[in-house]
């Protein structure tokens, strides 16, 4: 599909393809295995290889090894105003070093009789502690507010790969979806009722997502390389082209429609 192309050509970061790899949807797991497996079988074994830290207390006292283990806040944000119900829920993120490595902790709350009441937590480990820039903006046209941080940059800061958790209002809670670092730039497409992302390389991708519990699922994409290329996607990941033609290289065109094929700014 789009994204496969797009990340092989290209050399797309490393670190986002383990990420896809490992989040990665059985219709996609033979192009992964074909590509990605080898790589990540070489960093297993090398990993293997590095020094292992040890967390030891010597009378009574914490070891040097043990304080670089405890975790370092680098970061915070908090809302109750627009996220979800406005004023009745709450999301609180905290970002978190260690010496192992960093991750993001997500709690999110609903307020029941003046009280805030736990409904999730998620804790997702990040390749490297970056400014995440948290937003909280409707990403599926509901008119609930829906909360992303940023989690990766790679195409010297072209592709912005958030992490993103849907509001579910039947539930009063949030829906982490798990392959949404797949899919960088994300925004919500009014004109197709659904999730666009706009991958850049060498080339370039607009594709269009629909949510599907906890997923996001590819259902088209315009492709723009030395040739415009428009297919779209069923269920089970089998591709269909239903236009193709000569482009320009260096047009990095974001679409809102591909049948008919229309730009943003048209």
């Amino acid at each position: 599909m789009a994204l496969e192309r797009l990340q092989t050509r290209e050399g797309y970061a490393l670190t986002n393809v383990i990420k896809s790899f490992q989040k990665t949807e059985p219709v996609y797991a033979h192009v992964m295995q074909k590509y990605f497996l080898p790589i990540l079988i070489a960093l297993i074994f090398s990993c293997q290889n590095g020094h292992k830290q040890t967390a030891e207390i010597r009378n009574g006292k914490i070891t040097s090894a043990q304080k670089a283990a405890q975790p370092t806040l680098n970061d915070s944000f908090a809302d109750s105003i627009e996220v979800g119900r406005k004023g009745f829920d709450k999301v609180e993120i905290a970002w978190y070093s260690t010496a192992a490595g960093d991750y993001a902790i997500t709690r999110f709350y609903a307020k029941r009789q003046n009280s805030w009441i736990l409904r999730n937590e998620f804790k997702l480990h990040e390749d490297q502690y970056l400014n995440p820039l948290p937003e909280v903006s409707d990403l599926n046209g509901d008119g609930f507010n829906d909360v992303t941080y940023d989690s990766f940059r790679a195409a010297n800061g072209a592709n912005e790969v958030r992490t993103l958790f849907i509001y579910d209002s039947k539930n009063d809670s949030l829906v982490y979806i798990k392959n949404s670092e797949s899919y960088p730039n994300m925004q919500y497409n009014k004109e197709l009722h659904c999730i666009n992302a706009f991958l850049v390389s060498g080339c370039a991708a607009t594709v269009f997502l629909k949510l599907e519990k906890d997923s996001l699922r590819e259902f088209a994409s315009v492709e723009r390389c030395d040739s415009l290329i428009v297919s779209t996607c069923d269920r089970k990941g089998r591709e269909k082209v239903i236009l193709a033609k000569k482009a320009n290289r260096d047009d990095f065109t974001r679409y809102k429609n591909y049948r008919p094929l229309r730009a943003y700014d048209e």
